[in-house]
């Protein structure tokens, strides 16, 4: 940016770029992004121009790989983050020019230090002496025209009195009766401008992050809670890890412990004393007092606040790059398709709420059963259920795991080998979020007949069915697969957890006759507006024919068909390349392909063209169809498999006939288990009793592990075994490495 602010012309201008100028910072952040994420710069300028296009990032990511070199969503994503941010920047510092500009004290230097400033922290640390503050003793010494004290003082001549010349500013109208009034008025002056100085603030920020203490203790140490090894607790600062530093935030905000930053002054003070202080003079003792006074007062609790936050914003990203990893990998799970299920949503007292719905999640039959205390009406709850099982044919059966979940599994092992039923089985699943939805305005509309609880049970029934349609309907921050989500940036988070479920519903594709507005609303290119829409049309002309037909959609025009069409399927319509995720844009190539092959489109999903596709190799092809290779291997690949869900390659979960209970684990025993979540120090892992099993990263493989995401995901089936059980406190802890014989 220097040279760049300076093509301005007149006063009125001042400070905003020309042209010619912005293309100059424009380049330069693109080579900053390229270098910053080791990326070659042509991807990262053409990515730049396609997100500027208004082009979404599923959208480049599946049809403009050519153009991007196939990076893929995660590499454009960290595009886009670096783009804002540089951006955001280079605006910040034009901010900070003009302010500085119109107090008249912007010098060659200081323009120069804040032009090549390549963050936001260091920005602020230049603005800040010339930032508007509220009182403080320095801005009263001012008022009482102290400052040429403190320059006399800052000048540090080899000769002269302070006191006789503190007596020159004694004035007590002013309220500076004495010479001594005057001095520390003027220390104050100097002491504010140290804390103020950047290169000051930017070494002992440095330096206390990588020397200074988290030191915690108990504001009282009798009482009981789950922060007790954080009572009287030390730790480096540089060595706390993410999840650590939330939960003693968390023990903070809640008034349980006392938190507080150390590091030894001494080096500190030496520093700043290195900047500030000139050889032999008469005030030499007072300029060492005032930069102990500067540190101590204005410095120190300045720089604890930056660098606490710098933790917590530290722990907020590890927190919330947790949740998404888990969200997705949740998002993702296998749909288990034509199956008949009975969705439980267990209670005690207002009892079990029961919801049989058919394989394409149409509720069929709702009824409430209460065989949980206080009531136990067992019999009669397995006469309702086992109606419910013979009339509709139900093979699965879903329970909740919330309240009474494991009494009502105990429940309904014992009704399943009652029933003996061929095939029937059950899985407990988690229901967090499950209520949100039941309340929401979205579930009023679908089922506004029935009250939060029915409607609990339909959803708990369709998760099994279709995780991703079903789990959309739920604001993804109540769905609990991640730690510390309530204590980190609701914003970011939000963001965050938008884009993984944007990705995750492109990833897998959308049916366009079936979708609800929750889910079309996640599709590339479509807003909460255009889903409603389309569900609207769907209503009013029928089921959807032909790709072509969204262009009717009212406020859907050219470039959200662009963006969105390739992502949603018409399984049955009346081009069979409806149903995969070939873009429209690329039919003509498939005519091509078709007429070298001479096969008709009638073809597709035959066995004989699976195999004489597979025959074909794209780089040679590509050339005389006129496409990219990529896009070439996207499409035989979409041609072979027309209508795959990418998600049914996934194991299935494990389905269980009977229960088992904590009393009946011994250390050593193998089992089957469901990875249910994951976070830093491990994962916890259903094996079928009442509270899930925690694997410790240290357990998770025989090698060293990183981090336990490298090992695990949500949703995995893991082979664990039992180390040991603490039935008062209901924790099992379980290994991942098999025990030796």
């Amino acid at each position: 940016m220097a040279n760049e602010i300076g093509q301005v012309q007149g006063e009125q201008s001042a400070f905003e770029l020309t042209e010619e100028a912005k293309a100059a910072v424009q380049e330069r952040i693109l080579k900053q992004v390229a270098a910053e994420l080791q990326l070659a710069p042509g991807k990262v300028r053409t990515t730049v121009g396609l997100l500027d296009e208004g082009n979404t990032i599923p959208f480049i990511a599946r049809y403009r790989k050519e153009m991007t070199g196939e990076l893929d969503e995660n590499e454009l994503r960290a595009i886009e983050e670096r783009l804002n941010y540089l951006r955001n920047l280079e605006d910040r510092k034009l901010e900070v020019l003009r302010l500085i500009h119109e107090q008249g004290k912007l010098t060659d230097e200081l323009r120069q230090s804040i032009e090549q400033s390549a963050k936001l922290q260091e920005v602020e640390d230049l603005y800040r002496p010339y930032r508007q503050k509220r009182k403080t003793r320095a801005s009263v010494a001012k008022e009482r025209g102290l400052e040429p004290l403190a320059d006399w003082i800052m000048a540090q001549h080899r000769k002269g009195d302070l006191q006789a010349e503190a007596a020159k500013y004694v004035k007590p109208d002013k309220e500076v009766a004495t010479a001594q009034d005057a001095i520390q008025g003027a220390m104050d002056i100097i002491a504010e401008n140290i804390a103020d100085d950047a290169k000051i603030r930017t070494w002992i920020r440095r330096y206390t992050h990588d020397n200074g203490q988290l030191e915690t203790l108990a504001k009282d140490d009798k009482q009981e809670s789950v922060y007790e090894m954080y009572y009287d607790y030390k730790e480096p600062v540089r060595k706390l890890p993410p999840h650590r530093i939330l939960a003693i935030n968390r023990g903070e905000r809640e008034e349980v412990l006392k938190v507080s930053l150390t590091v030894a002054p001494d080096k500190i003070h030496d520093f700043i004393g290195r900047q500030i202080l000139r050889g032999d003079s008469p005030v030499r003792e007072t300029l060492a007092a005032t930069i102990e006074d500067s540190y101590k007062r204005l410095i120190a609790p300045s720089i604890e606040r930056e660098v606490r936050g710098a933790l917590t914003e530290k722990g907020e990203e590890q927190a919330i790059q947790i949740f998404a990893e888990n969200l997705r990998n949740l998002l993702l799970q296998p749909p288990i398709k034509g199956k008949v299920v009975l969705g439980v949503d267990p209670a005690y007292r207002t009892g079990c709420k029961l919801a049989v719905v058919d394989d394409t999640g149409k509720m069929l039959k709702i009824a409430v059963t209460y065989p949980t205390p206080p009531n136990n009406k067992i019999a009669e709850a397995k006469a309702v259920i086992k109606q419910m099982i013979d009339a509709y044919g139900v093979e699965l059966i879903v329970i909740g795991n919330g309240t009474a979940s494991r009494e009502t599994e105990q429940f309904i092992a014992e009704l399943i080998r009652e029933v003996n039923h061929k095939g029937l089985q059950y899985i407990i699943v988690s229901e967090a979020g499950a209520s949100v939805y039941s309340a929401s305005k979205l579930a009023q509309t679908e089922f506004p007949d029935l009250d939060v609880a029915e409607r609990s049970a339909i959803s708990i029934a369709r998760r099994m069915q279709d995780p991703l349609a079903e789990l959309v309907k739920i604001d993804p921050k109540s769905i609990g697969v991640g730690q510390y989500q309530h204590d980190v940036s609701q914003k970011r988070l939000e963001e965050s957890l938008g884009a993984v479920v944007e990705s995750a519903v492109n990833h897998v594709g959308v049916d366009l006759n079936t979708a609800s507005p929750s889910l079309l609303s996640y599709v590339a290119g479509v807003n909460g507006t255009i889903a409603k829409n389309i569900v609207a049309y769907r209503e009013e002309n029928g089921k959807f024919t032909d790709r072509k037909q969204l262009l009717k959609v009212p406020r859907l025009g050219a470039k959200a068909y662009e963006q969105c069409v390739g992502f949603l399927r018409i399984p049955g319509g009346g081009n069979p390349l409806d149903n995969t995720p070939i873009h429209p844009e690329s039919y003509t190539v498939v005519d091509k392909l078709f007429k070298e092959l001479r096969v008709e489109l009638a073809a597709l999903g035959s066995s004989d063209l699976k195999d004489r596709l597979d025959s074909l190799g794209p780089a040679e092809l590509a050339a005389n169809l006129g496409v990219g290779v990529p896009t070439l291997r996207d499409i035989l690949d979409s041609l072979q498999r027309p209508g795959r869900d990418p998600r049914e390659e996934l194991p299935p979960p494990i389905f269980r006939t009977d229960v088992l209970k904590i009393e009946d684990l011994t250390a050593g025993m193998e089992l089957q288990g469901t990875v249910r979540n994951v976070i830093d120090f491990g994962a916890f892992v259903d094996i079928g009793v009442k509270n899930d099993g925690l694997v410790h990263i240290s357990q998770l493989s025989d090698s060293y592990v990183k981090h336990p995401t490298n090992v695990v995901s949500v949703g995995d089936t893991v082979t664990v075994w039992v180390l040991g059980v603490d039935l008062n406190k209901g924790r099992v802890s379980l290994t991942m490495k098999k025990p030796r014989a």
